[in-house]
């Protein structure tokens, strides 16, 4: 596998340890991380609601969940199965949202470590602060 040289990140050098503070500092990334946040936190709160439910289930409610439903097939097996359903579906909607409103802010801070423009915020943030021995 050879590496795309033409690449954009492929030509930059490695930012500095003030251009990632000035890039987390940056709206696009505060937004980037509010909107990440704003999936994440819900989904994540969701999934565990309903596998602790799942659990109590099987745990208080055996005889519910022992209920014959088609053969041997009892709504224990398919809500079990639907554990593995949920997460499936969870990881398309990642996939959806990620691709949709996620890519295109991280874009945006990328294109502000390509164009210069966490490297002046650097600049200015770094003349601002006082050096060590300075004090």
């Amino acid at each position: 596998m050879s590496a795309n040289l033409d690449h954009p990140a492929m030509k930059l050098s490695s930012p500095s340890a003030e251009e990632f503070i000035a890039a987390q500092q940056s709206p696009e990334y505060q937004r980037l991380r509010h909107t990440l946040r704003g999936f994440v936190f819900p989904m994540t709160a969701f999934f565990l609601a309903w596998y602790l439910l799942y659990l109590c289930l099987g745990v208080f409610a055996d005889g519910f969940m022992g209920t014959p439903v088609w053969g041997n097939i009892n709504v224990g097996l398919i809500l079990g199965l639907l554990q593995f359903v949920t997460t499936f579906a969870i990881t398309g909607a990642y996939i959806y949202f990620a691709n949709h409103r996620l890519d295109p802010q991280a874009q945006a801070v990328r294109d502000g470590f390509t164009d210069g423009e966490y490297a002046r915020e650097a600049a200015v943030l770094s003349e601002s602060t006082p050096k060590v021995g300075q004090l």
